[in-house]
C-alpha cells in the first residue's frame, strides 16, 4: 500500500513519515547492485550509527578553520575553540534537562560514559540492572561488581514488581536501566523506575543512546540521576558523547584518564586533581566532536516533541504492520504491555539465516539493516533467538518510502528468493561473484555517488 493511500487529503502538510523531519548528509547516495545498475541507498540502521544532519556537517565545516588547542592556549583561535567547546558542553547539558548542579562530561560514546561512571560508584556499593540491557550497560558493572542482574519478566507490570522486590530485599547504590531497547525500541516507564529506586535509596542511570535522539528526555523532569548517550546515534558521527548527572560521585572518583587537563597541580610526589568535568577529560579533547554533538542537540531541540514522536510512530507502525503481513516473519517484543516504543524493530524470517537476508537486502536492493545479536546476547537468548535476528531502525531522515522499500524487498525474498548465489566469507554472508567495488574502494569514492536531482 502506498504512503499516499494512508494520508487524508491534506493540501497544506504532509503526513507524518512521508518526508524527512531533518535533512541528512548523503540522503541521495546511490550504491551499486550485484544484479547490475545502481539505486538510492536506504539506510535502516540508525540504531547502530545515524547519518550526520546537514546542519551538523555545516557547523563542523564552520568550526574547522577556527580549530586550535583548548583551555591553555593564549592564541586567539585557542580562545575561540575553548569557548566553542565549553558552549557545546552547556548545550548538551541543556538538551537533556540538566539541573543547575549537574555536570556534563564529554566523552567518546555511551560505552565510554558508562565505563567512566562505573569507576565513580563508591567502592563496595552494589548495582542493579536488567538482563535486557545492551552490553555497554552490563559489562562495566559486571567487571566492577557487586552486581545483580534481574531477569526481565513477560510484562512491564511484572518487571516493575520484580524490580521493586529486588530493591526492597537488598541495598543498591545504582539502578542502571535502558531508556529504549536497542533491540525492540521498548522501555520501562522511567518515572516509575525512578520512584522505586529513590524510595529504596538508589540512584538511577539512564542509558539514553536509543532514547535521547528519538524522544524528549529531561534529567530534571524525570528525576533520573544520570544519563549517557552517543553522538553517533544522534546524527553527529564525529566521535563524541556525554555523561550528564550528579556531581558528587564524579568529583570524588579517581580521574578517568590520568593526564594533562585533568589536574590542578603536579609534583613528583603527588597530584592535585581538578573537579569534574575536567577531572575526567584528560588529554586534548575532541573539540569538533563536541561542536557536532551540540549542533545535533540544537537541531533536535528545534523539532516539536509531538512531531518527532509522530514521525517515528508512523514509520514504526508501517513497518510492524507490513512485517506482520509477511509469512514466516516474527517481530520481537520484550513486553506485551509496553507502550510508545521508538523506531527500532527486530524480527526473524523463518528458515532464513539473518546474515543471508541482510546480505541479500544490501546486494540486490541497496538496503542497509543490521543482523546478529546487537550487543544484547542475554536479551536475544531470552527472546528465543540466541543465534540472532534482523533489525531495521529509523530516524529523522527516514521516510515511509524507505520502509516500503524494505517490505517489498522482503516480500521478493520470500516469494522468489535471491537472484544470485551467496556464501559465508569470514563469518559474513557475501555474494559469490560480487562485481561491486571493494568496500575500501567505495569509501574512497569509487562506485558510490550522489544521485542527480
Amino acid at each position: 500500500m502506498s504512503a499516499a493511500l494512508l494520508c487524508p487529503p491534506a493540501p497544506a502538510a504532509a503526513c507524518a513519515g512521508e518526508v524527512p523531519l531533518l535533512p541528512v548528509v548523503g540522503a541521495d547516495t546511490r550504491v551499486p547492485l550485484v544484479p547490475g545498475g545502481t539505486t538510492r541507498y536506504v539506510d535502516l540502521d540508525s540504531a547502530a550509527s545515524s547519518r550526520a544532519l546537514e546542519s551538523v556537517a555545516a557547523r563542523v565545516a564552520e568550526a574547522l578553520p577556527l580549530y586550535a588547542s583548548v583551555h591553555r592556549g593564549a592564541g586567539y583561535l585557542s580562545q575561540v575553540s575553548t569557548a566553542a567547546y565549553e558552549d557545546a558542553r552547556e548545550t548538551v547539558a541543556r538538551f537533556v534537562g540538566a539541573r543547575t548542579d549537574d555536570v556534563c562530561v564529554l566523552v567518546r560514546h555511551t560505552t565510554d560514559a558508562l565505563n567512566l561512571l562505573a569507576g565513580c560508584v563508591p567502592d563496595g556499593e552494589a548495582v542493579l540492572v536488567l538482563d535486557c540491557e545492551h552490553h555497554a550497560d552490563l559489562l562495566p558493572w559486571q567487571r566492577r561488581g557487586p552486581l545483580t542482574v534481574l531477569p526481565t519478566a513477560a510484562s512491564v507490570v511484572e518487571t516493575l514488581r520484580a524490580l521493586g522486590a529486588a530493591l526492597a530485599a537488598a541495598p543498591y547504590a545504582l539502578v542502571a536501566v535502558t531508556g529504549a531497547s536497542n533491540v525492540t525500541g521498548e522501555s520501562l516507564p522511567l518515572d516509575e523506575v525512578v520512584a522505586l529506586a529513590h524510595a529504596a535509596g538508589a540512584r538511577v542511570l539512564v542509558d539514553g543512546a536509543q532514547l535521547v535522539p528519538h524522544r524528549r528526555f529531561s534529567l530534571a523532569g524525570s528525576g533520573a540521576d544520570y544519563v549517557a548517550f552517543s553522538g553517533h546515534k544522534a546524527y553527529a558521527p564525529f566521535g563524541s558523547g556525554a555523561l550528564v548527572g550528579r556531581r558528587d560521585w564524579l568529583d570524588a572518583a579517581p580521574a578517568y584518564l590520568a593526564g594533562g587537563g585533568a589536574v590542578q597541580q603536579v609534583s613528583v610526589e603527588e597530584t592535585s586533581w581538578a573537579a569534574a568535568p575536567h577531572r575526567h577529560e584528560g588529554g586534548s579533547p575532541n573539540v569538533l566532536g563536541a561542536v557536532a554533538l551540540a549542533a545535533a542537540c540544537d537541531a533536535l531541540a528545534g523539532l516539536a516533541a509531538e512531531d518527532l514522536a509522530a514521525h517515528e510512530r508512523a514509520l514504526r507502525e508501517r513497518l510492524v504492520d507490513g512485517l506482520g503481513a509477511l509469512p514466516g516473519v516474527r517481530v520481537l517484543r520484550i513486553w506485551a504491555d509496553s507502550t510508545d516504543p521508538t523506531g527500532v524493530v527486530s524480527f526473524t524470517v523463518a528458515g532464513a539465516d539473518p546474515g543471508l537476508v541482510a546480505a541479500y537486502l544490501s546486494a540486490e536492493h541497496g538496503i542497509g539493516v543490521r543482523d546478529g545479536r546487537f550487543c544484547a546476547h542475554p536479551l536475544l537468548a531470552r527472546l528465543g533467538v540466541p543465534e540472532g535476528a534482523l533489525r531495521a531502525s529509523v530516524g529523522v531522515g527516514s521516510t515511509l518510502a524507505d520502509v516500503d522499500r524494505l517490505l517489498a524487498a522482503l516480500d521478493a525474498f520470500l516469494s522468489a528468493g535471491p537472484r544470485v548465489a551467496y556464501a559465508p566469507v569470514d563469518g559474513r554472508w557475501q555474494p559469490v561473484d560480487d562485481p561491486r567495488p571493494l568496500p575500501g574502494d567505495a569509501a574512497r569514492g569509487a562506485g558510490c555517488a550522489p544521485a542527480r536531482r
